[in-house]
């Protein structure tokens, strides 16, 4: 028996309204608003917003996403190309929805709801320009998406990828603070790109599969604020001070490796992305209710005198619920902290009076 014209018009509707969530079909009353609007067969599981999903990061990122078996609905939110990328993305046959949002008038269906929200929005770093260069334009877009956040989905979980990182977490609390939402465990700036470098080239000079391999990376996210624990790597192992300042300055120096390498093309877009879902995805098993998921993370700490710092953390079904101290360090480590602390204390500090003044 053939549908009814109705009925292939409905279907047609529901396609189009994944795609394009302010499609006119679908006005209040219609049998096809968007919060009713489920792809037949949808898994049940999270919602995950990604803010910059355009991007070179946020492309890659968008598609891992939809690929985890977590994720029920995927909003890709930017402020150009977002229905490109999601009419691309959701032609995945993955049970997670994909819907796109173009703009800032768009930003708030784009956030409501939401569970999880990953913000790779922002300007890449280029040739010669440090991560305190991209500050003047990032802080201004992670104000303004913060903003949305706090309006929309103030019980959301954050993973905020914009560089420089140190610096844009400060600034998401203080319009947090601003908004009377802020909740320190579920503002997390991610590091995890340190921790896949760090678990990469210890296991290329141990001989080792990387997946093997867990090098704990602690205090922030930018040169030698990068602090790998090369004392505390699992399984236990021992090198040499040549090799522990081979290692802990390709850790610092790992994303000047690729903007070099791309020459003007780029900055490590493909292995952020990597490193950011894997991030998301434990986020996600510890929203679920997942016992001993434990990740290194940017994120409101007591574990020094500063307010923000890089350590392991618990993730739950509030965000990082416990913070662990940072274990015994050898000597070589604790200079590095030293000098760490002095760093990240400014880029802390030039995040809050962005806001507060």
């Amino acid at each position: 028996m053939q549908p009814s014209s109705t009925e292939v018009h409905q279907r047609i509707s529901r396609i189009s309204a994944h795609l394009y969530p302010s499609n006119p079909q679908m006005g209040e009353g219609s049998m096809l608003e968007r919060a009713n609007c489920r792809a037949k067969g949808g898994a049940p599981g999270f919602k995950v917003a990604i803010l910059g999903a355009a991007g070179g990061i946020g492309q890659p990122l968008a598609m891992l996403m939809k690929m985890n078996p977590l994720v029920s609905v995927l909003h890709l939110y930017d402020v150009v190309n977002a229905p490109g990328v999601t009419a691309d993305i959701s032609h995945m046959d993955t049970g997670a929805v994909v819907r796109g949002f173009l703009g800032q008038s768009q930003l708030e269906g784009a956030l409501t709801g939401m569970d999880l929200v990953i913000i790779p929005a922002g300007i890449p770093r280029k040739p010669g320009m440090t991560r305190d260069d991209l500050f003047k334009i990032n802080a201004g877009i992670v104000r303004t998406l913060c903003e949305g956040i706090a309006k929309c989905c103030p019980n959301a979980i954050v993973n905020l990828i914009s560089n420089p990182v140190n610096s844009t977490v400060p600034i998401a609390a203080e319009v947090f603070k601003k908004a009377g939402t802020y909740d320190p465990k579920k503002l997390l700036g991610v590091t995890s790109l340190d921790v896949v470098r760090a678990n990469t080239f210890v296991a290329e000079v141990l001989g080792l599969d990387p997946r093997e391999v867990e090098v704990p990376v602690v205090g922030g996210h930018a040169g030698v604020t990068i602090l790998p624990l090369l004392s505390q790597v699992k399984p236990p192992c021992s090198f040499t001070q040549e090799e522990t300042e081979y290692l802990t300055k390709r850790i610092q120096d790992g994303g000047t490796e690729v903007v070099e390498a791309k020459k003007g093309a780029g900055s490590a877009t493909l292995s952020m992305a990597y490193a950011a879902v894997k991030f998301a995805d434990a986020c996600l098993k510890g929203l679920r209710g997942d016992a001993g998921v434990v990740a290194c993370v940017f994120v409101a700490s007591q574990v020094t005198e500063l307010p923000f710092f890089a350590s392991k953390v618990r993730l739950g079904r509030t965000g990082a619920e416990e913070v662990y101290q940072l274990g015994p360090l050898n000597e070589y480590e604790r200079i590095g902290l030293e000098k760490a602390k002095k760093e990240l204390a400014e880029s802390i500090q030039k995040g809050i009076s962005f806001i507060r003044n």
